[in-house]
């Protein structure tokens, strides 16, 4: 084999492993999609919006909450290091809008909402359903 041969062939063969790595992380940290909140009690999907992930309710088992489908719960979600981003999030509970966090390790979703610099905060965990 000539020299240019193999050095064709080298070239190509990190520019393959270059792209593989280069994609797969972005693939296997996706959060988007849909999401079962831990109580069971709704489902939010999330989504790209702009150059961050929000995330909105898009079911509710109970129809007394019917009102929230819809409604924006994390915005303005940038990456923060793999599997992590910062933005807001909105607890409708409570009708407040805090510094929100979501963490992702395979199909469970972490999602927190934080005051105090960060020093109080509330998680909750999603399961991915689409």
């Amino acid at each position: 084999m000539s020299s240019v041969v193999r050095t064709f062939a080298l070239r190509l063969s990190l520019a393959g492993a270059a792209l593989a790595a280069f994609v797969a992380p972005s693939c296997a940290q996706d959060a988007t999609g849909t999401w079962l909140r831990d109580s069971g009690l709704s489902q939010v999907k999330i989504a790209p919006c702009g150059d961050a992930l929000c995330g909105t309710v898009s079911w509710v088992k109970d129809p007394v909450h019917s009102d929230q489908i819809g409604r924006k719960v994390f915005f303005d979600m940038k990456p923060a290091g793999p599997g992590a981003w910062n933005g807001k999030a909105f607890n409708p509970e409570d009708e407040k809008t805090y510094t929100g966090k979501m963490i992702l390790a395979g199909n469970s979703l972490t999602t927190s909402g934080c005051v105090l610099g960060g020093l109080i905060c509330r998680s909750v965990v999603w399961t991915r359903v689409k």
